[in-house]
């Protein structure tokens, strides 16, 4: 009996962490984006081609505030070009040699005359009312075109 005691209050003890993360979360002037109710069907999600891509160049995008335009290595040989308005968040030059994640199989979208081939991968939230981004970056031993899985 003890031993269902002791897994019992360990459960709990699992189930409730979030929950107090979540208030120290509030108590703390940060607060996540809800997360989407609308449900995606699991043949919809593995179509999605995501990548490990390395930064070998990063430049603020001419005429534009919030873009910066990407130049990867995204492991087929051939450089891809990912635009990002993330420029209010980093500089151009603090990216370059990062290792990212991206989706790569978004069809192209034109953006100030420069087609973007993908999306990188972010996390966001907001603290004290301000938006916070910040690109999710991978260990640099992961290869270029390595697949999410």
């Amino acid at each position: 009996m003890d031993n269902i005691n002791v897994e019992n209050a360990a459960v709990e003890a699992v189930v409730e962490a979030p929950i107090d993360e979540a208030v120290e979360a509030e108590e703390s002037g940060v607060k996540l984006i809800p997360f989407e109710e609308e449900p995606v069907d699991f043949d919809t999600f593995c179509k999605s081609d995501f990548r490990v891509v390395k930064v070998k160049e990063c430049i603020a995008v001419p005429k534009s505030k919030k873009l910066l335009q990407f130049t990867l290595d995204d492991g087929t040989g051939t450089d891809r070009t990912i635009l990002s308005g993330i420029h209010a968040f980093y500089e151009p030059e603090e990216l370059v040699g990062k290792t990212l994640l991206a989706i790569v199989n978004l069809p192209p979208r034109n953006m100030m005359g420069i087609d973007s081939c993908g999306m990188l991968m972010s996390a966001i939230h907001e603290e004290n009312g301000e938006e916070k981004l910040n690109l999710v970056m991978l260990n640099d031993v992961i290869p270029a075109g390595a697949k999410l899985e």
